[in-house]
């Protein structure tokens, strides 16, 4: 009997509170390897609540969270990078007064040190703005250049599921668009993404399939592409 393939990351009925707030209530969404997934919604929604309790920042109520069908759910924010989950963080969250290399290093503490160097080789390859700037105190940075670090070092650990909360946020739009093409460039390399973003129409533009999120439930869901395309979707967040 073939083995039944299972998503890589399974969500089910999540439910997450800030004290009496039911801030999520029982949502069920998954991402298979290889996919872009992206979550879009109003601000307030609940999008970055879902990220941050999947990667441990938040307990939920109820409901489990499974990568590679093991649960992963609970078992804290440092636990989940060794478990092969990245976040990305909303706002960035370098460490401002550490430069280029040292923020890189801190990304890979989940790793052997044999192979940190690989890494960040690699990085400098995909980044080459961080190899120019690798000595450089991270809070000097421009907007992109932080979002190209804050990337770099959530890939630093290797993971399974890299995810991304806003990375657009606060960019100019020429940014807008390089930050975009890295993250169609992981794709092609094989990335799995779990993708937070204001800018609904980027956002579907890449993704592969998509959620639409409402006041902490999914109102709707299915490929990108046809998202893109519903009446609904473009006159809530896409302005036309």
């Amino acid at each position: 009997m073939s083995e039944e393939k299972l998503p890589l990351l399974k969500v089910r009925d999540l439910h997450v509170y800030y004290g009496a707030i039911h801030a999520i209530k029982g949502i069920t969404l998954e991402v298979w390897k290889g996919e872009i997934v992206t979550l879009i919604g109003a601000n307030g929604a609940g999008k970055s609540t879902t990220l941050n309790t999947i990667a441990g920042l938040l307990k939920p109520r109820q409901g489990s969270v499974a990568l590679d069908g093991m649960p992963v759910g609970g078992s804290g924010a440092s636990k989940m990078v060794y478990q092969g989950l990245s976040l990305c963080p909303e706002g960035r969250r370098i460490f401002q007064q550490m430069t280029v290399r040292e923020n890189l290093e801190m990304g890979a503490f989940s790793r052997p040190n044999e192979e940190i160097a690989g890494s960040l080789e690699e990085m400098f390859q995909r980044f080459p703005r961080l190899k120019e700037r690798e000595k450089q105190i991270a809070g000097t940075l421009s907007g992109g250049e932080q979002q190209m670090l804050a990337m770099a070092r959530a890939l630093m650990s290797r993971p399974k599921l890299l995810m991304l909360d806003e990375p657009s946020m606060g960019l100019a739009p020429i940014l807008v668009d390089q930050i975009f093409e890295i993250i169609q460039e992981l794709h092609r390399s094989g990335a799995t993404i779990l993708l937070v973003e204001q800018n609904a129409q980027m956002a579907l533009s890449v993704a592969d399939r998509a959620y639409v999120m409402e006041t902490g439930v999914i109102s709707m869901s299915g490929p990108a592409a046809e998202l893109l395309q519903n009446d609904d979707v473009r006159k809530a967040y896409l302005g036309n």
